[in-house]
């Protein structure tokens, strides 16, 4: 067995130049064991250093660039497996070129692996050194300090990083696995472990007000911010002491908004609703009649969607229609005019159900959620998906319409709404396309909405996706021939 010992500090050259001459030399790989050099290294470092000598009959291996690459961010691994088991690819590579494609292969994927440990730290200290001013200006230029704890040698790796970023001022980056500095001119890297220094000052107050200002309560992810920040790091960074409060604190604050969001509402949609309450009145309508029903729900505040939406959009067409057409939610479009599908996938809607011969004025069009959820992006509004709460607070005015249209036929446009209307817990997918009995004598279509439609990236699988939804509405306009031959029958 031959002991090759290396610095190991995360340098392609020091393993390579080794791993070449044992490999020319004929050694395999299970006759080497690779070692990481200590402080404590004896002479036989010096003396197992040696390259072997080479043997005469055998030609250079060659690898792919994916290799070198490889080799690269996984020498920065603090594994000392790492030697190994790149050397044993390097042979393996000899016999299959494409072996680093094999994504099941243990070793292959063992090295994918150290490399996305080594890439995920090398990212922390992007995101959590904090420089720390502690030399006086010299030649305009400000001195400042930092110090990280990284799990693997990636200060080399990282260094450049923060040579681009922070060129106009002097730095020391300091770990125990190294330092980098830059003093304006050139980057140093120092192999020797770092102690680490008091760098407590003034900034750390402003780090603690920052953090605090942008947590955002509602948005709060408990496992999801450890995993971007793991508490590892805690210690080292002057915000990290206030989350413990802030985590604790957080279902209170969301509360509180969600009071504030019932009670105000956007300058856009005060503008609207202005304007909607200087109409002329109109003269109170019978209790039990689709018009009552409709003025209850303008003024409905079951849940908070209704404090940032323009306006209630309630369900549209004859009152005894025989069809009712059930989607999601309003869209943008929808918000403003106060109608159900007047936007893209309305209009999309409306083009297939008259190529199949489905006539829009008969039917009773509306949805699930009455109120338009979205994000505002800028100038935009961005659709977000309605909750299962949402849903079911709007069960109860999408309840009253069918207690009033009394359809024979219900048409479920998209998951969302086939929820609304029954406790099927199958996939969309599994029951679209078919028609269900349900309550009340009645019938159920299922298919998708219009606007999934119109998301579809891929060109291919949108005609394939349109296709099938045509199909649906001819399947439907069938089911509404039938209902009509029942009803005259």
């Amino acid at each position: 067995m031959r002991r090759v010992v290396l610095s190991g500090r995360g340098e392609l050259a020091e393993w390579r130049d080794a791993a070449r001459a044992l490999a020319a030399a004929g050694i395999l790989p299970e006759e080497i064991d690779w070692r990481e050099k200590s402080a404590e290294a004896d002479l036989s470092f010096q003396r197992d250093a040696m390259p072997p000598a080479p043997a005469a009959s055998r030609k250079p291996m060659t690898v792919p660039p994916a290799f070198i690459e490889l080799a690269e961010t996984v020498l920065c691994h603090c594994d000392t497996a790492r030697f190994s088991l790149l050397y044993r690819l390097l042979w393996r590579l000899q016999l299959d070129r494409r072996l680093l494609e094999v994504a099941s292969d243990e070793d292959v994927a063992r090295a994918r692996l150290m490399a996305k440990n080594v890439r995920r730290d090398a990212h922390k200290m992007t995101a959590f050194v904090r420089f720390k001013e502690v030399g006086a200006v010299s030649a305009g230029r400000r001195k400042f300090l930092a110090w990280f704890e990284p799990d693997h040698h990636i200060v080399r790796r990282t260094a450049p990083f923060f040579q681009r970023r922070f060129t106009d001022m002097d730095w020391l980056i300091a770990t125990p696995k190294g330092s980098a500095a830059w003093d304006g001119d050139r980057l140093t890297i120092a192999d020797e472990p770092c102690e680490k220094p008091d760098l407590s000052d003034a900034t750390d107050e402003l780090w603690r007000t920052y953090y605090s200002s942008i947590f955002n309560p509602a948005r709060l992810k408990v496992k999801a911010m450890q995993a971007e920040m793991p508490k590892k790091y805690w210690k080292n960074l002057p915000e990290a002491d206030l989350i413990p409060d802030l985590i604790a604190s957080a279902e209170s604050k969301v509360r509180e908004m969600v009071a504030r969001e019932t009670t105000q509402s956007l300058p856009f949609h005060d503008r609207i609703q202005e304007a909607a309450r200087n109409l002329p009145a109109e003269p109170d309508a019978p209790a039990g009649t689709w018009e009552a029903l409709r003025a209850e729900a303008a003024v409905c505040t079951r849940c908070p969607l209704h404090a940032n939406a323009t306006q209630t959009v309630f369900g549209e067409g004859p009152r005894d229609a025989q069809v009712m057409f059930v989607g999601e939610q309003p869209g943008d479009q929808e918000d403003i005019a106060g109608r159900p599908f007047v936007g893209p996938a309305g209009r999309l809607l409306d083009q297939v159900i008259s190529e199949a011969g489905i006539d829009r004025s008969t039917l009773y069009v509306t949805n699930a959620v009455k109120h338009f959820k979205y994000e505002p992006r800028g100038k935009r509004r961005i659709h977000q998906k309605p909750n299962m709460g949402e849903v079911k607070h709007c069960r109860r005015w999408l309840d009253l319409e069918l207690a009033l249209v009394k359809p024979k036929l219900i048409v479920a446009m998209g998951a969302t709404a086939l929820a609304a209307l029954t406790d099927v817990k199958e996939r969309l997918q599994d029951v679209r396309g078919k028609a269900m009995a349900i309550e009340g004598g009645r019938t159920l279509f299922v298919t998708v909405h219009p606007s999934y439609l119109l998301r579809i990236p891929d060109e291919r699988l949108k005609a394939e996706e349109m296709a099938r939804f045509r199909v649906d509405m001819l399947k439907i306009q069938r089911l509404m021939a039938s209902v009509k031959q029942i009803d005259s029958g």
